[in-house]
């Protein structure tokens, strides 16, 4: 197999073999998901659908919506509560990522065996996405389920990272 093409990425992650809690983990996964939003995004979705925010400047909007959410992140900061999230054993950095694979920086996964595991997104707003994928060796993987709202993020910061690399080389010449 060839290697994939991966662009160096500064993301942290939590995983777990996915055979030690299926279960659980796909419903953890289903919750990340688009269709599982905290309430103020499911309040906007509902808005959209009805056309009540046709008139609204969507910027303006979506800066509302992130101020909402920040202020609903202190509250449950003041009321020490957590986000409830499943315990996951291992903890590690992607070190690069592909379109389809990402590499960790340490060697920690057993080749041909599927995991399950939580990405903390360095995109704005900040969120954790889940992912299932399987391991390729000891370092690099496959993803195997990502959402679709996921992926596109994903591919997003992906080019973004590609971007900043092209501005560097350039900036050394």
């Amino acid at each position: 197999m060839n290697k994939p093409r991966l662009v160096p990425a500064p993301i942290s992650i939590v995983f777990s073999e996915a055979e030690v809690d299926k279960k659980s983990y796909e419903r953890e996964y289903q919750q990340l998901s688009e269709s599982d939003d905290d309430p103020i995004s499911q309040w906007l979705k509902l808005a959209k659908a009805r056309g009540e925010t046709a008139d609204s400047d969507p910027v303006l909007l979506n800066l509302m919506v992130e101020l909402h959410r920040k202020i609903d992140g202190l509250e449950m900061f003041l009321k020490n509560e957590t986000p409830k999230r499943i315990s996951l054993i291992n903890e590690t950095h992607i070190s690069a990522i592909g379109f389809e694979h990402f590499e960790l920086s340490e060697s920690c996964l057993e080749e041909g065996k599927e995991y399950y595991g939580r990405i903390s997104m360095p995109v704005h707003p900040k969120r954790d996405i889940g992912v299932f994928f399987k391991a390729l060796s000891s370092t690099l993987t496959q993803i195997i389920r990502m959402h679709e709202r996921d992926e596109k993020e994903w591919a997003a910061y992906m080019t973004a990272r590609e971007r900043i690399l092209i501005r560097e080389l350039r900036e050394k010449k």
